[in-house]
């Protein structure tokens, strides 16, 4: 009984020495509901009994003891141990000798005696690689100046707003002539550049692949180790916030690719991370991806569930992006994603969806956005799964918006054939018109479809020459007329020759050559032209906002459309032919009487004063009362207002 007695006393709650985390602090920790935690555990700047220093905290419940290591005190595990606040498994120190930029780490002794160098989870700052150290640093104090944009962004309605997003990866969009970092650019000289280059193509956004902090290149960003850390491979938080602020400055907004669904084993990182699956689950069929070879975060536990939630939020609130892409969201949602039978287990119903998963969704959401208010959070989900873009209320996940994989690979696979075989797979064309209203799509050509042999964007299409040019021309008309916001990987606007590869810049030395200048020229057109109509982007999940003039016209690969905004007072008419055969009396059959002004065709946009009309007359074709002829060229790509 004595002995009992001694246990219990033991183990009361020992609450923290340097006052700096409260009982409050440990208690919304736990329930999950601690959605500024970053600003307590990790490392901060502090004033403690009169002294200056830097204070740190890490959760690791299951150590034995934890000590800070770092250049301070030779990297000597014994030299400065960290108190433990008991119940919360929260450990603290104040270390009054360090200051901002120091390299540190957390050596975690396991039950079984085993000394753990783990870099900080809630570090603001890593070293550059191959290091894998946390570095000290202050996120405050940066001036911003993009208060207006902010408001403005709070005000809206992102649904009734044109989107063209730039995805881009910062490491391989331009490399400097210079031996230091690889001649990655720093995050100011890319702002400067990439914001001139997407203010004169007429993109809206841009998504930036891999910015918080990963150890290898080639996992393209995807596998972080430092999730509150922005690469060292550009810079340093402050230059990061610099960009955002610059792009903001320029009218574009900041997307962010986020990896909630997955991390590495590095030895560094938050694998068995006090020794034991701490931001895992516990059970392999559960915690690890066979196929990545990767850790799956516990979506049960409250403490991981915090930890990604404040994520999500750190990143909108104190870097200011516009919003967060998900990345494989299926295979969160699955829990036998990846997984051959007998590898995987049942949610209590028997089935195969991950339910702590769903829940975690629509507390992210709710949050992230109920926080802030214009803010995006947008599913790379690539199955079926319904309502991701309902409100939880009504049983949706909650994002703002939704890759459409499934009409990229219709797209794709269509545009891929050869002109005479598209004929038996006009469907997949029209297809994605079917369903376009149950979800709030982004129509994605992304960085995933040309990699891995999938050809670049203008090598998979077919023919020789200028057939390629033609055709990847009238693509992406159909894109940009088709309902759904969109996404161009970088180089796909000019015609990047060969596969991205992470290792080198784009080849930009091809616009010099006439075909990819033309070819970016008219994609140039296309995006300023889409911004310009609000027909292309007010109602792009609503059937008013889209009508076929004809979807029928397999034999001769042609597709004619309607584009509409609320208003009916700035129509667009869309005319794409998808086969090498000139028609010079090509009909189109209309809705109305009247003078049909042709805006962009297969040479680009044409000056208002130069614009060619077309009247229609009282003859009924494709179903139309009226109708009138236009020389329609091979590929022939045309977009009339009316």
């Amino acid at each position: 009984m004595v002995a009992k007695k001694r246990i219990a006393a033991s183990s009361k709650k020992k609450a923290s020495a340097t006052g700096f985390i409260s009982d409050l602090d440990c208690y919304l920790f736990g329930a999950g509901t601690h959605y500024d935690i970053y600003q307590k555990l990790g490392a901060h700047p502090k004033t403690y009994k009169g002294k200056e220093g830097i204070y740190f905290a890490v959760w690791a419940p299951h150590a034995k003891e934890v000590h800070l290591v770092g250049d301070f005190n030779n990297w000597n595990p014994e030299a400065n141990p960290m108190e433990r606040i008991s119940e919360s498994g929260i450990w603290e120190i104040f270390n009054p000798d360090m200051k901002l930029g120091e390299l540190y780490k957390f050596a975690i002794t396991t039950q079984s005696g085993r000394i753990l160098y783990k870099a900080d989870p809630f570090a603001f700052s890593a070293e550059y690689r191959p290091g894998t150290a946390s570095v000290t640093a202050d996120i405050q104090g940066f001036s911003w100046t993009d208060s207006a944009w902010i408001e403005k962004r709070t005000q809206a309605d992102v649904q009734k707003l044109p989107m063209s997003i730039y995805e881009v990866h910062l490491g391989s969009w331009r490399k400097r002539d210079r031996p230091e970092k690889d001649g990655f650019y720093t995050y100011t000289e890319a702002a400067h550049e990439l914001a001139a280059y997407v203010k004169e193509m007429g993109y809206t956004h841009v998504e930036l692949m891999g910015i918080a902090e990963h150890p290898f290149d080639g996992s393209w960003g995807y596998q972080v180790t430092g999730y509150f850390a922005p690469t060292s491979r550009y810079g340093t938080p402050a230059e990061f916030m610099y960009f955002v602020n610059y792009l903001h400055k320029n009218g574009i907004g900041v997307i962010l690719d986020w990896v909630p669904a997955h991390f590495p084993k590095d030895a560094h990182g938050l694998a068995d991370f006090d020794g034991e699956p701490l931001f895992e689950y516990a059970d392999p069929r559960k915690g690890e991806h066979p196929d990545w070879g990767t850790k799956v975060f516990d979506y049960g536990k409250n403490e991981v569930k915090d930890f990604l939630i404040s994520n999500a939020l750190y990143w909108v609130e104190q870097y200011h992006v516009d919003g967060l892409r998900v990345d494989a969201v299926a295979s969160m949602l699955y829990l036998d994603y990846g997984r051959q039978e007998g590898q995987w287990v049942p949610n209590i119903h028997g089935g195969n969806q991950n339910l702590e998963a769903i829940e975690f969704f629509k507390h992210l959401n709710t949050v992230v956005q109920g926080r802030n208010h214009g803010a995006l959070v947008i599913a790379e989900e690539s199955t079926a799964w319904p309502k991701v873009t309902e409100h939880p209320e009504q049983d949706g996940l909650g994002f703002t918006f939704k890759w459409n994989m499934g009409w990229m690979h219709d797209f794709l696979e269509y545009m891929k054939l050869d002109p005479y075989f598209r004929k038996y797979n006009h469907h997949r064309m029209t297809f994605g018109l079917t369903y376009f209203t149950s979800e709030n799509y982004i129509l994605v050509l992304s960085h995933d479809e040309v990699v891995h042999l999938k050809c670049s964007m203008i090598n998979k299409m077919p023919g020789l020459g200028k057939d390629k040019f033609s055709n990847l021309k009238a693509g992406y008309t159909f894109m940009m007329g088709h309902p759904g916001k969109k996404l161009l990987f970088m180089g796909q606007d000019f015609g990047q020759l060969h596969e991205w590869d992470e290792k080198v810049s784009l080849d930009w030395y091809l616009t010099d050559e006439d075909d990819h200048r033309e070819l970016q020229n008219y994609v140039k057109d296309l995006l300023h032209l889409y911004k310009r109509y609000p027909s292309l982007y007010r109602q792009d999940n609503d059937w008013n906002g889209f009508q076929w003039i004809n979807a029928n016209d397999g034999d001769r690969s042609i597709f004619s459309f309607i584009r509409r905004d609320e208003t009916g007072k700035k129509n667009l008419m869309f005319i794409i032919s998808f086969t090498p055969v000139e028609r010079p009396d090509y009909r189109v059959g209309v809705p109305k009487r009247g003078r049909y002004t042709l805006l962009l065709d297969n040479h680009g946009a044409y000056k208002a004063a130069e614009a060619p009309c077309f009247s229609s007359s009282k003859s009924e074709c494709d179903g139309q009362p009226y109708s009138f002829s236009y020389p329609l060229p091979a590929y022939g790509t045309a977009i009339f207002r009316f």
